[in-house]
């Protein structure tokens, strides 16, 4: 069994894949950066994408994910490192040679052309053959459910649909891989959503290799096998969606992923695997870590507000794993109620429970204890790793 190195540079962490077959390794990047006088663009990018595999890159505004993309087309130069498609340096060849498809935010449909003509663009180009060529279309066109489409204008589509015709003409010529630079977008959010379910189905059904990105991180836990979490022109942290969401690294990851309540805490004990801290109010709280630690050391924890637990006191201790607060508010939403507590130092915490649990009966102003089993609190690093 082969095993390849990817490192998450801005950590330090070091994920290693261990593959069958190292053919499986469809795109791979070495410490890849780019700059643009004194401003680093991208710093060291280690990333490996496997076949079939859908990727993505996600992170605020800045960070980094559009010019990793663009140098994995071609349409950019890197300053250092190594671009690897399957087992082609890919580093310096140029964008054409790179047998990769791309679907932008703007669909760029010729407005003139049939919605066939537009897909049958691409082989056109590549001069394939006129019977081969409507076969592969209209495989195409069914593979993104409009095999009745192809006569109509683009004009004449919804917005969704001129998507899914931007999709098709990318996939039309069985690119090797497909990089997608935040497709949806422009979209409103019912639609959004419905093309994101569209798109990772046919990813899955016919084994795309893909490359996308986005600043929606609930649109990345849907689509993804794995996210590149990306921040201030490094990689934060690489992972599966939910390792990503209950397993976060570093406060940023923690915090820009779903909704969190991130506090410090100090460390009191530690042994292997549990350690034990004094946290808000004083209160001692059990968490299981895979972190060295030493008691004394500052750290900071998460807790989930679905893993939040709010009861009322009712003269009791606070017990373990629990700490005091009042009720400040409730939010119905719905399916779920949502609570915000204050502690004494005046931090807020929320907590998210399905409506009608016992929490609900609970009244603004109540005297509450706000706990969490152990495996539900994430330590984490007292300062993000340095820029």
């Amino acid at each position: 069994m082969a095993s390849v190195l990817a490192t998450d540079s801005s950590s330090g962490h070091v994920g290693e894949f261990q593959l069958d077959d190292p053919a499986s390794v469809k795109l791979r990047l070495a410490g890849v950066s780019k700059r643009y006088g004194s401003v680093e663009a991208l710093v060291d990018a280690n990333l490996l994408v496997r076949k079939g595999e859908c990727v993505t890159l996600l992170g605020p505004s800045g960070s980094g994910k559009t010019t990793l993309l663009n140098i994995v087309a071609g349409l950019l130069p890197l300053d250092e490192g190594e671009v690897w498609i399957e087992d082609r340096l890919a580093t310096h060849m140029p964008a054409f040679q790179r047998d990769i498809g791309m679907v932008f935010q703007n669909y760029a449909l010729f407005p003139h052309l049939s919605v066939f003509e537009n897909i049958a663009f691409p082989l056109r180009m590549r001069r394939e053959r006129s019977a081969r060529l409507r076969d592969r279309v209209e495989r195409a066109l069914a593979a993104v459910s409009l095999a009745d489409k192809g006569d109509r204008m683009p004009s004449e589509l919804s917005g969704g649909q001129q998507q899914r015709i931007a999709l098709a003409r990318a996939l039309v010529y069985e690119p090797s891989i497909i990089l997608m630079d935040e497709p949806l977008a422009a979209l409103d959010k019912k639609l959004r959503e419905q093309l994101q379910i569209e798109i990772r189905r046919i990813q899955r059904r016919l084994g795309i290799t893909m490359l996308y990105v986005t600043h929606d991180q609930q649109e990345a836990l849907l689509l993804s096998d794995r996210i590149c979490l990306m921040n201030n022109a490094r990689i934060e942290q690489i992972g599966a969606p939910s390792e990503l969401y209950f397993r976060p690294r570093t406060v940023f990851a923690a915090d820009f992923i779903g909704e969190s309540n991130i506090f410090a805490a100090e460390v009191l004990a530690a042994s292997e695997g549990e350690v034990q801290l004094r946290g808000p109010e004083a209160s001692r709280l059990r968490a299981v870590t895979d972190l060295a630690l030493t008691p004394g050391q500052r750290v900071q924890v998460m807790i989930r507000p679905e893993r939040l637990r709010v009861t009322a006191i009712d003269g009791r201790e606070t017990g373990e794993n629990g700490f005091s607060a009042i009720l400040s508010e409730t939010t119905f939403l719905g399916e779920a109620t949502r609570y915000y507590a204050v502690t004494a130092t005046g931090d807020t915490f929320v907590s998210k429970a399905l409506t009608g649990a016992p929490a609900m009966e609970l009244a603004p102003g109540s005297a509450v204890l706000l706990s969490a089993d152990p495996n539900s609190c994430i330590v984490l690093p007292a300062e993000p790793r340095a820029p």
